[in-house]
């Protein structure tokens, strides 16, 4: 992997709205090259601090051009590809304006895959792990124009009842509100 087509790669990827890549991603743009060649400059790359490796098998492009808004769920949805994943809990409860306070650089997800923490350099990315049954992404979230949908009030305050997590932080009259303005928006659709 030469530095420079691995950079015009990392541009044309960039101008794509791609910049986070798990290694067989990364294989994907690279073909042609053999296992130790491409291991070699994945770790150049990484060392030119070009890609930074968020976890095992896990790079950002960290020379991207785009706004770092949407980041966090950007690296969300790659983390957990090929499963279901949502904004839930207090991050969600938050942005609805239920939950006053929720910790700068964090991000709450639901997924059915494992539950786990990511740590990068601008915050944290928690995955609680759900194994419902009928989730409906369509019905349960909303779409926020992120890599990942809202869970809707209704939605983001049953996830959090049945993680067991503390209510104490919810404003129930608000999130009466709030469910009453959703649910009349839809109804409105």
């Amino acid at each position: 992997m030469k530095m420079r087509s691995a950079m015009r790669a990392f541009a044309k990827l960039d101008d794509e709205g791609r910049r986070v890549f798990t290694t067989d991603d990364l294989r994907e743009i690279f073909p042609e090259d053999g296992e130790k060649t491409f291991s070699e400059g994945l770790r150049r790359l990484v060392r030119a601090g070009h890609l930074e490796r968020i976890q095992r098998g896990i790079y950002v492009n960290r020379g991207s051009s785009r706004s770092w808004y949407g980041f966090p769920e950007e690296l969300a949805a790659v983390v957990r590809r090929g499963h279901r994943n949502y904004i839930s809990l207090e991050c969600a409860l938050s942005e609805w304006g239920i939950i006053s306070q929720v910790p700068y650089g964090y991000l709450s997800v639901m997924t059915t895959g494992r539950k786990g923490v990511v740590e990068t350099r601008n915050g944290w990315i928690e995955f609680t792990h759900t194994a419902r049954r009928g989730l409906d992404l369509e019905t349960d979230t909303v779409d926020i124009g992120l890599a990942l949908r809202l869970a809707t009030p209704r939605a983001a305050l049953r996830d959090l009842r049945r993680v067991g997590r503390n209510l104490h932080m919810v404003d129930m009259e608000e999130y009466e509100e709030e469910v009453a303005r959703t649910e009349s928006t839809e109804a409105e659709h």
